[in-house]
């Protein structure tokens, strides 16, 4: 038998997902996946991080000596034995370390999982790991939440399970009261905590329970900030769906989604979202199972159908079903564009030098002067396959000095300084960007290809159309309607899928072109649109002006893959 029979199981489990063996939504497939990739990548010695599965087994193994303090399994004084997709949830994110000093790597832990799928259970076996079994002198632990209710919601059982536990208790030297659990010898605490904390904690670990009530980020951000002095904290956030997109908990899910993706990668993000997939019909009893990792075990089938059930004869309860047992935000929108397939295209050996004598347009979008700007390379030509390609080859971004260290939207300001040290943003100086310096920059590099156009949008890009005129160069001034924008979207996600779009990967452009959503008219037309402010497109539309502006250049077609009439598709 492995010396790790635990972290065996969490690793063919993970093996079993991403085979598809086992049913689960892309998110956790992704969350499996990257698992698996980043253990042949630990392998090389310039990846950063290692496996330790003695760390992984350890934090299993003492959750699984905890006992069951609801139900049926309370009743009978059984411990909790956790199950696979629990042990790979627990090992991934306390087994990882860097490689530098053994510390962990994953400093938050995302948990998106439906109702009676055992959330509470999970959040106090983490919570008590933290406090007295993880090597830290004078660990502070909290049980977050917006109220004192939810709050004693993950304290509760865990204090119960302490006060079941004298074993536990007398090794660690714990002190249980009404309201806490101390180790005096070593001034360890575990509490609740509720709403806006005020600053002064040293959190060790923070248990964010119900992360989606939460109407602002105050109390993780007090936690997070208050971790500073702790060499290998964790913010464990566990949570069902909500109804608010604009809150904190569908932020942090979307920086999930993109860490998942790897379009933004965040190497100390561990999460994954149980829900259903994009084309998943949610009255189909199939789906059930892949959205509830605990179907059968502490979520029982004929419950789950019965509820269905009931949503499928009355609408009212539609909305209270889907996000509470199946994980979906019923007042989200789905992304446009298949980003997997987008990251397929990518290839970082592109080079600009290499299509000089490709037809090329620049295409811009100045509509902020103080946020973001864009300016798209796009090359096209008809390949041997007969179909028209597109290369987007080094695009160039602007954002003003005081936008990207002084910002409003923290969402992005840490993104937009690690993208400025890694060079991929030009920064202004001052408030605004310096259209002079985007309009220089444009020309001097019109010189090395061949340029046929300059499509810029009508809200701000003619404020540096005159000097691309002047300069010799044929600017021309896209409107933001239907008529631009429906055809492009269209032809894009078709040459995404069909391998005629090819990118170098820049990762501000793939974050864009990830967040843009369709505003869908009559006669099924599309305009691209963004679902929260932070979220921007502004490089996904300079990129959908030039493809428009490309299937107008490149002529009527002959296959079907793209469009009949560039001029009246999608009107």
């Amino acid at each position: 038998m492995t010396a790790f029979p635990n972290v065996g199981i969490a690793n063919r489990w993970a093996k079993q997902v991403v085979s598809g063996k086992i049913p689960a939504c892309k998110w956790v497939r992704l969350a499996c996946k990257r698992h698996l990739d980043d253990l042949i990548k630990s392998k090389n010695k310039d990846f950063p991080y290692k496996f330790e599965p003695k760390l992984a087994e350890k934090k299993i193994a003492f959750i699984e000596l905890l006992p069951h303090t609801k139900g049926e399994w309370a009743m009978k004084r059984l411990s909790i034995t956790l199950e696979p997709w629990q042990k790979f949830g627990i090992g991934c994110t306390f087994g990882w370390v860097r490689k530098k000093d053994g510390y962990r790597r994953f400093r938050e832990s995302y948990w998106e999982v439906p109702r009676k799928n055992g959330k509470s259970a999970i959040a106090a076996g983490v919570a008590l790991n933290m406090f007295a079994n993880d090597g830290e002198f004078g660990s502070e632990v909290y049980a977050g939440a917006t109220t004192e209710k939810q709050a004693w919601e993950v304290f509760k059982p865990a204090r119960l399970m302490a006060v079941r536990s004298p074993d536990f208790i007398e090794a660690a030297g714990v002190l249980i009261n009404a309201g806490s659990l101390e180790i005096p010898d070593e001034g360890s605490i575990f509490e609740p905590i509720i709403g806006d904390p005020p600053d002064g904690q040293s959190p060790h670990c923070a248990v964010v329970d119900e992360f989606h009530e939460h109407p602002t980020s105050a109390l993780y951000d007090t936690m997070q900030t208050g971790m500073g002095a702790r060499r290998q904290p964790m913010i464990f956030t566990i949570t069902t769906a909500g109804f608010n997109i604009e809150g904190p908990c569908y932020d942090l899910r979307a920086r999930v989604q993109e860490m998942l993706l790897d379009t933004v990668p965040d190497d100390e993000l561990f999460g994954w979202i149980w829900t259903i997939d994009e084309g998943d019909d949610w009255t189909d009893p199939a789906v059930l199972a892949k959205a509830n990792p605990n179907y059968g075990v502490s979520v029982y089938s004929d419950y789950l159908e019965s509820q269905q059930r009931r949503a499928i004869q009355n609408a009212s309860k539609q909305g209270a079903f889907k996000t509470k047992h199946l994980n979906v935000w019923v007042s989200a929108k789905s992304a446009f564009f298949n980003m997997e397939k987008w990251k397929a295209c990518g290839n970082p050996d592109l080079n600009i030098d290499d299509f000089e004598a490709t037809p090329c347009m620049m295409c811009v979008d100045l509509s902020s002067k103080i946020d973001i700007a864009a300016r798209i390379n796009l090359f096209y030509r008809i390949e041997d396959d007969g179909r028209l390609h597109y290369y987007c080859i080094d695009p160039q971004f602007y954002l003003p000095e005081d936008t990207v260290y002084s910002g409003d939207e923290k969402q992005v300001v840490e993104r937009y300084q690690k993208w400025f040290n890694k060079g991929l943003l030009n920064v202004c100086d001052g408030y605004e960007n310096d259209l002079n310096q985007i309009a220089k920059e444009l020309i001097e590099d019109a010189q090395r290809v061949s340029l046929t156009e300059v499509p810029y949008d009508e809200w701000g890009g003619f404020q540096i159309a005159k000097t691309v005129d002047d300069a010799g160069y044929t600017s021309i001034k896209m409107p933001k309607t239907t008529k631009t924008f429906s055809p492009a979207m269209k032809e894009l996600e078709a040459a995404i899928a069909a391998g005629r779009f090819h990118h170098d990967g820049n990762p501000i452009l793939s974050w864009m072109i990830g967040n843009v959503i369709s505003k869908t008219g009559k006669n099924e037309t599309e305009f691209p649109d963004k679902e929260k402010k932070f979220k921007k497109i502004d490089g996904a539309v300079a990129l959908l002006m030039g493809i428009s502006r490309a299937m107008v250049l490149a002529g009527e077609p002959t296959g079907d893959e793209f469009y009949d009439d560039p001029i009246m598709v999608g009107v």
